[in-house]
């Protein structure tokens, strides 16, 4: 456990990875309170220059998140509807933004709001027994924390209406097959895959990760002919930093670079 743990958020950092594990017991429902810690918990992460990426899993082996708790939601108050769906877009849009890599270890059922963290993270891990779905119009509600449309980036909108409009559970094998997860490992084995991918990302430029990373997602809000010219101007713009030295000049000199995040 590190300092930037809370009631909700168990935080472990190994080397240059937060490695947080959901703390809500028995399936991890959000509360408006995790909500404002995972917002909080990524905005201090993106000030720490020691840390490179983000590892969310689950506590146990049944579920990574059930999403929201719908006895927030029993009376019908729409003014409790506006404030849980105010914070899970800051948290979830606050996550998307995270200068480093997010990657969710999916190691079991990742249920509305769970399934939509996974979803606002740069990749996804699930492991063999993993059931995912967006199921929220079974009650007569919708998916409000980016779900409608990170996903429909990921999986095309045919796959998105199955599952949002005809309620479809996916299990790993199928959210592989639909680009929903990147991979699918042995169950128990989620987590550890997600931090050995993890400390892939420190070999890299944590200066250069972010500015891809800002570029890659454009797509989302741009035509490339927009996008294409801010990509040149980012690459002149990596000049100014001490990791471009420092990478450049580890190469000719035949050695591991020592990167500042500068």
């Amino acid at each position: 456990m590190s300092d930037y743990s809370s009631q909700f958020l168990t935080v472990e950092v190994i080397e240059h990875t937060a490695v947080v594990t959901f703390n809500n017991p028995p399936a991890h429902t959000w509360t408006q309170q995790s909500l404002t810690d995972l917002r909080d918990l990524v905005l201090s992460l993106n000030e720490d220059k020691n840390i490179y990426a983000l590892v969310l899993t689950g506590g146990g082996d049944k579920f990574f998140s059930a999403g929201a708790d719908l006895n927030v939601f029993a009376d019908g108050d729409k003014n409790v509807a506006k404030n849980m769906s105010d914070i899970f877009g800051q948290a979830f849009e606050t996550l998307s933004s995270f200068r480093g890599v997010s990657i969710a270890a999916i190691n079991g059922y990742a249920m509305g709001g769970g399934l939509e963290v996974a979803l606002a993270c740069d990749i996804r891990i699930a492991e063999e027994h993993a059931v995912m779905a967006l199921p929220e119009a079974t009650v007569g509600l919708l998916p409000c924390a980016g779900g409608t449309q990170n996903l429909a980036i990921l999986v095309g909108e045919g796959w998105t209406k199955r599952m949002i409009l005809c309620g479809e559970r996916v299990k790993s094998e199928r959210a592989l097959q639909i680009g929903l997860v990147e991979e699918v490992i042995a169950k128990g084995e989620g987590k550890d895959a997600a931090i050995s991918l993890a400390a892939k990302v420190a070999k890299q430029s944590p200066v250069a990760v972010s500015a891809c990373k800002t570029l890659i997602q454009k797509n989302r809000a741009m035509p490339i002919s927009q996008a294409l010219p801010q990509e040149r101007q980012a690459f002149i713009d990596l000049f100014d930093s001490l990791d471009q030295k420092e990478g450049v000049q580890a190469f000719l000199e035949k050695r591991k670079p020592l990167w500042l995040n500068k």
